[in-house]
């Protein structure tokens, strides 16, 4: 079983300053797994998830009670009790709820909740548990997390990793099985065709039918799957939802709607524009990929929708530690050129990265966008077996190289 990066930062961070955690994340991406590890770590605790009728029931009559079993233990105990509560975003008021509990506390116990679907879905008007938690974001396994166990990255020793390092180790056969299986825990320990297709039908069937009846009520749930095998032909293409509305042959506003609901409960993401002094920039269209990008039969398409989850991971995970707020964006203009991804640290370009999965040779669009991005550094990967080429292109650190190289020095 992999050891995941959150086990080490996030009772240091959240548990060690008297916070409440929040991991949220696509099914099946390992929260389950992690909260258990957690909880064997504490030694004390319990762990309660909502789809048990005995735990819905006591969240409704009394929620308090569930702690009552933990009343015993005092601040000089080593480890406190870590309570865990999965899937209560699905309880109506849960975050009023969780208020009081978290704020009538009598002794110290730790709060884990979990959930596959953004925990602030519900959101309206203020935060009622602001300054009470701290939130993080659990995605499927990176070549980083799965080459380095329990390895924190940071920002400055990603850079300085890259000079000391010079991109020695490629991970050849792990990144395509990456690129194969996807980062989902299950499906890439099996490495089997056959399940792998099982389980992400599984999968997408348990997105709609579960976990989007339950928090949307949304009474044509045929569509939405529709919807759904559509959307892996859409990945790294300039997204359209006119388009959809006509393949769908449906309402504009019902189209966004079940987007939304499919973007809050991890099903995909978008990367949206960076428009700021780019010359003539696209401000509106961004392109969409998959959480599971196993789902994803172009192969162009997937590549470049593996390393964007990728690069979507670091700037969570940067951001949720606390390095700083750090935003994945695509740069594209009017002309019809762009880069497919640049990450931004504090709203400046942090490093781009270009996906051509064969091509070798150096694309030079990136110096047509050099006014923006002055002398950040710029990475071109590709899934062939090629040496490294490195060197400045009019100042500018460039390097082309396997995507491996690049993907496992990321958290």
């Amino acid at each position: 079983m992999w050891k995941r990066s959150l086990e080490l930062t996030l009772p240091e961070l959240a548990f060690e300053n008297s916070k409440m955690a929040f991991l949220s994340g696509p099914r099946q991406c390992g929260k389950t797994t992690l909260s258990k590890s957690l909880l064997k770590h504490a030694q004390t605790g319990h762990y309660y998830n909502w789809d048990t009728i005995e735990f819905r029931r006591q969240w409704t009559k009394s929620p308090a009670a569930l702690l009552e079993p933990f009343d015993g233990f005092s601040a000089s105990d080593r480890t406190p009790p870590l309570i865990v509560f999965d899937e209560i975003h699905k309880a109506k008021g849960w975050k009023q709820t969780l208020k009081g509990i978290y704020d009538t506390l009598q002794n110290p116990v730790n709060i884990l909740v979990t959930g596959s679907a953004r925990l602030n879905i519900y959101k309206k008007g203020s935060d009622s548990l602001l300054g009470r938690y701290f939130h993080f974001r659990l995605h499927p396994l990176s070549l980083g997390e799965w080459m380095n166990p329990g390895s924190i990255v940071s920002p400055d020793e990603f850079i300085t990793q890259i000079g000391k390092k010079a991109f020695s180790k490629p991970y050849f056969k792990e990144t395509e099985l990456l690129l194969r299986f996807g980062g989902f825990p299950e499906p890439l320990s099996k490495a089997s065709d056959r399940f792998s297709q099982l389980w992400r039908r599984g999968r997408v069937e348990k997105i709609v039918r579960e976990d989007l009846r339950d928090l949307s009520r949304l009474p044509d749930l045929s569509k939405i799957e529709m919807l759904c095998s559509l959307l892996p032909e859409k990945v790294g293409g300039l997204f359209s939802l006119s388009s959809l509305r006509e393949d769908l042959e449906t309402q504009h506003n019902s189209v966004k709607l079940w987007l939304n609901y499919l973007n809050e409960l991890y099903y995909f993401f978008e990367v949206k524009p960076h428009s700021e002094s780019v010359t003539r920039s696209l401000r509106k269209e961004g392109k969409i990929f998959l959480w599971d990008w196993s789902e994803v039969t172009n192969q162009g398409a997937r590549f470049e929708n593996m390393i964007g989850s990728h690069l979507l991971k670091a700037t969570h995970y940067w951001s949720d530690l606390g390095y700083g707020k750090f935003e994945l964006k695509t740069i594209r203009n009017k002309e019809k050129k762009e880069l497919d991804f640049l990450l931004l640290k504090n709203g400046k370009p942090f490093f781009t990265c270009e996906c051509k999965l064969s091509d070798t040779a150096l694309d030079h669009t990136f110096l047509r966008f050099k006014k923006l991005l002055g002398k950040t550094p710029h990475f071109q990967v590709h899934m062939a077996p090629k040496p490294i080429w490195a060197k400045e292109v009019e100042g500018t650190p460039v390097a082309i190289l396997h995507a491996g190289c690049l993907l496992g020095l990321l958290p």
